[in-house]
């Protein structure tokens, strides 16, 4: 490993170059990058085992997102909502039949954030309630309305002077507080089936089926955030779907556009039938660049058959990855969690030494792993290699 990239503590100080000093930043100077390996300044190479908080699911270079987004920017770079265009209606049929779910409109934003948002505001526009109930650990977003059901938000980041309504939280896999939490008071539910930042934690078909139940007695919306794990990310298109739960609402972002800001909320037709003019606004949602990403990116999964690949990849990290500091494992296809037995900062820091990007979450001992598609199975022994190296 290079020198520029030897540690993995967070540089700190002020922002020379004039940008906001709000990010810790790993001294990993990245200037390009192919495939699944990214590039440094001065020559280093680091396999991408976290792929940009899960965005790059296609690597880099992938020839079908390039081709779309140099085309469409070349015949069209944007038009508002206002103009009709073919492509965010191919975009939009797209992602319908890719989600295999009981869907019949999509919204287009920016952010999974504004997403969240959106779905929030279409449960309370139907129930004309006061309450979300959302699950411990969560992370929605840091916007008002999604920071407000975000865990743990209030205490750390928040800084709104009062939350926009009334929010309460469920324990993870906890059957019978559903019902203590869930009432008439309902406008949501929202949920994230596998979590992300929490640990790469998954909730389950029981607890998750139990969450429909509960919203259907009384009359209150699901939604399940897939910003972080929909669109392939856990072998299926959605968690909805490998989970056999329909929810009312579906966010995603992240992965639908493979490094092109964009996002979706894919609604039911109960919530369809709600929708009248002018009841959501956007103005870069729905760009004719971000829509031709969507197909790219759609097509790229499907004809390279990549929700194959994320499967029998994942299997192969947790069966030949439990190995050195390394003692278990959770979460759903390429959403990983791999449990420590110390610190997995500490393992993130050697790892990093070895060339190896990964990532951590807001559980200590988990290490999260959210590579690309595309990775292959030589690239899994590459991880292991390095764990045997750092040792128990």
């Amino acid at each position: 490993m290079n020198a520029q990239a030897s540690s993995a503590a967070p540089a700190a100080g002020p922002a020379p170059d004039f940008l906001a000093p709000v990010f810790s930043q790993y001294p990993l100077p990245v200037v390009s990058a192919e495939g699944v390996w990214l590039y440094t300044r001065g020559g280093g190479r680091v396999l991408d085992l976290y792929g940009g908080h899960a965005v790059a699911v296609l690597g880099y270079g992938h020839p079908l997102w390039t081709g779309a987004l140099a085309a469409q920017a070349h015949s069209l770079s944007f038009q508002s909502n206002a103009v009709p265009m073919e492509v965010r209606a191919r975009a939009a049929q797209r992602l319908i039949r890719f989600s295999g779910l009981d869907f019949n409109s999509v919204f287009f934003v920016n952010s999974g954030a504004e997403a969240n948002e959106n779905a929030l505001k279409m449960a309370f526009t139907i129930t004309r309630r006061t309450h979300v109930a959302a699950i411990e650990h969560s992370f929605h977003g840091r916007t008002a309305a999604a920071g407000a059901i975000t865990w743990g938000a209030a205490a750390k980041w928040y800084g709104f002077p009062r939350t926009p309504f009334d929010v309460s939280f469920i324990p993870r896999r906890d059957h019978a507080a559903i019902a203590a939490q869930v009432g008439d008071h309902t406008a949501a539910v929202i949920v994230e089936p596998v979590q992300g930042v929490g640990g790469a934690f998954d909730l389950g078909a029981p607890f998750l089926q139990a969450l429909r139940a509960r919203c259907d007695e009384v009359g209150a919306l699901l939604i399940f955030d897939e910003v972080q794990c929909g669109m392939g990310r856990v072998g299926q298109p959605f968690a909805a779907g490998l989970y056999r739960v329909q929810p009312d609402m579906i966010t995603t972002a992240k992965a639908l556009g493979a490094g092109f800001p964009c996002a979706a909320l894919l609604m039911s037709p109960r919530v369809s039938a709600a929708l009248k003019l002018d009841a959501l606004g956007t103005t870069f949602g729905g760009g004719p660049m971000a829509c031709a990403v969507i197909e790219a990116v759609i097509e790229a999964i499907e004809s390279e058959h990549l929700l194959e690949r994320v499967r029998s990849v994942a299997a192969l990290i947790r069966s030949r990855c439990l190995v050195g500091p390394v003692i278990g494992h959770q979460g759903a296809g390429l959403l990983v969690g791999l449990r420590t037995n110390r610190p997995a900062k500490q393992i993130h820091a050697a790892l990093l030494e070895r060339g190896i990007l990964a990532g951590t979450s807001a559980d200590p001992d988990i290490l999260r792993l959210l590579p690309p598609y595309v990775l292959e199975a030589g690239h899994v022994e590459i991880l292991r290699d390095a764990l045997l190296d750092i040792g128990t």
